[in-house]
């Protein structure tokens, strides 16, 4: 029997890559004359959280501002960061903390099952864990799930990962 062909669709921000970006930011930061004295952190919290700390909302804006900038360069999306509000903290300072999101929340994998469904497309999409399974006889067919799924807004930035064809 013929092996089927398939893809995973993914969502994963590389970690490296954000330490990366945050230590050019907290270079940057340090250098402006606007915020050199400002006292502004910048800290990956394990691999899956970001925390600012500032003197001020303004200052704090500023800095983010900044560490979107070197993400961007450093092809991190910042479709995959989650901002939480910014709350008080010690010596009348204020902090943030931007999650990374890992994976395909569970509503966007709904979502991208549901397209390939009503597509009419001879494919089959399934969610497995943070992950969507996209199976197919035909690799065209595939090929054009993709410039489908590449077409729409889920939120999240996709990956088209683990390509078999027989």
């Amino acid at each position: 029997m013929a092996q089927d062909n398939s893809f995973d669709v993914v969502s994963k921000v590389e970690v490296q890559e954000v330490k990366n970006a945050i230590d050019q930011a907290q270079k940057e930061v340090n250098a402006r004359f606007d915020l050199k004295n400002s006292k502004s952190t910048m800290a990956l919290e394990g691999s899956d959280a970001i925390q600012l700390a500032s003197q001020d909302e303004y200052t704090l804006t500023a800095i983010t501002e900044i560490l979107q900038q070197k993400l961007v360069k450093r092809s991190v999306s910042l479709k995959n960061l989650e901002y939480e509000k910014v709350e008080p903290a010690a010596n009348s300072s204020v902090r943030q903390k931007i999650k990374l999101k890992q994976g395909i929340p569970s509503e966007a994998a709904k979502k991208i099952t549901a397209l390939v469904k009503d597509s009419k497309k001879k494919a089959q999409a399934s969610i497995q864990g943070d992950t969507v399974r996209v199976v197919s006889k035909d690799r065209d067919v595939l090929q054009e799930v993709m410039a489908l799924l590449r077409g729409k807004d889920f939120g999240v930035e996709l990956q088209f990962t683990n390509y078999r064809s027989n």
